[in-house]
């Protein structure tokens, strides 16, 4: 992708008094509140992986159609606060270096189970594209002999997540678990997610799809290789950790890492990868969470997440409050326009991806929408990629203003269409 320069405790928070110089806001409040907010946002991912855990445990222990309800319910909600924290991506290597564990996409799961025979064998660029290890006891991976006898989260996470080099090789995650509670979404560009029986998950003749037992082996594993790699960021992010103190210890390189992450999420990452190319190649395996159709919430909560880093507040999952001096409060400091400018088209882009929300809820799937010639679909989202590529360019005149220089992340996408093709 494209890189283009512009110059110019775990459960439990404490929110720190804002701090002022002269009257003014200063850079190291904004960034305790950056870091405050971070923290919360991982927490609160952590809390409801943990209850997408507890009903997969459940699950698992009474394997029903109502069980398996629940679980993808878990999984819904544990998606809103994970959204909202990728923000904290692009402009922070700690977290740019863990992010691929857990949300990584998009993947080729005939890795991990049964595929449909139209999906196809492996290929040139994946030799391990229907792998499927659920099947397989053991396997030949990049010329060795694995023992997958038991399906484990250091098997997962040591030997199938991206093997043989290859990235569409996610083995682990968000969206691992996803195709497990989901199953292929099989309908095009037509309504209607995956769907998996819940039998997937059942015992003896019940059972559908065979090796249930070591399907629910694998769901087992990958929910508790979320959670411990929700708990190590949640670490990092609390006092004495080191993505806290990372950004915190050089006020000038932390409020450019603000500005990077906002920038490299709403352009490259949102408006491009995720939605403009969909659009291109009309393609419904392009969604974000292709499985379960919730491509339009991963695209809403990513725009809200970049609203409240800006604007400094964080509503959490308890509905509580976590806010303090922010870099909206900064730039209105430097330029009070400006700010006016960020806030509304901020704003904005949230209404946008809104509007595909709502569509989508009401029937009209975001696949729907990215099929050729759906002219209502096309303009829904791109009303979302012009909102978002608008809050880019107002982010690069906050860091003109505040003197700063950042990367924003770009895409072939936005900058180089022809390219998409080639």
């Amino acid at each position: 992708m494209k890189l283009f320069t512009l110059a110019t405790s775990a459960l439990s928070l404490c929110l720190g008094t804002a701090t002022f110089a002269g009257g003014h806001i200063t850079k190291t409040s904004v960034l305790d509140t950056y870091a405050d907010i971070a923290e919360a946002k991982y927490v609160d991912s952590l809390i409801t992986a943990q209850r997408l855990q507890a009903a997969v445990d459940a699950l698992l222990a009474n394997p029903s159609a109502e069980g398996l309800e629940a679980a993808k319910s878990a999984w819904l909600a544990a998606r809103v606060p994970y959204q909202q924290s990728e923000v904290f991506r692009f402009g922070n290597v700690i977290v740019d270096d863990w992010e691929g564990k857990v949300n990584a996409w998009p993947l080729d799961e005939g890795l991990i189970d049964y595929v449909d025979a139209s999906y196809g064998g492996p290929t040139d660029e994946n030799d391990a594209a229907v792998l499927n290890v659920i099947a397989n006891a053991s396997f030949t991976l990049s010329g060795e002999t694995v023992d997958a006898s038991m399906i484990t989260p250091a098997l997962l996470e040591e030997t199938l997540q991206e093997a043989d080099g290859v990235e569409a090789n996610v083995a682990t995650g968000y969206h691992a678990i996803e195709f497990l509670l989901w199953g292929q979404d099989l309908n095009g560009h037509a309504a209607g997610a995956g769907n998996r029986p819940w039998t997937d998950y059942a015992s003896g003749d019940a059972c559908t799809g065979g090796n249930c037992d070591r399907r629910g082996e694998y769901l087992k594993a990958a929910t508790n290789l979320l959670i411990s790699d929700l708990e190590w960021i949640v670490a990092q992010w609390t006092e004495g950790g080191a993505a806290r103190a990372s950004v915190t210890t050089d006020e000038d390189a932390g409020i450019s890492a603000i500005l990077t992450g906002m920038g490299s999420l709403s352009y490259g990452e949102t408006a491009g990868e995720r939605m403009r190319l969909g659009v291109m190649l009309n393609d419904p395996e392009e969604e974000h969470s292709c499985f379960a159709d919730n491509t339009h919430n991963d695209h809403f909560y990513n725009g809200v997440g970049i609203q409240s880093v800006y604007l400094g507040s964080y509503t959490r999952v308890d509905g509580s409050v976590v806010e303090g001096p922010s870099l909206s409060d900064l730039v209105a400091a430097t330029d009070a326009d400006l700010d006016a400018e960020m806030q509304m088209k901020l704003s904005a882009a949230v209404m946008a991806l809104g509007r595909i929300k709502t569509a989508a809820e009401a029937g009209f799937t975001y696949d729907m929408m990215l099929e050729r010639g759906n002219e209502a679909g096309e303009a829904l989202i791109m009303g979302g990629v012009n909102g978002l590529i608008d809050q880019t360019r107002s982010i690069e005149r906050v860091v003109a203003a505040l003197g700063t220089s950042i990367e924003i992340e770009g895409s072939d996408s936005l900058d180089n269409p022809e390219a998409v093709f080639e």
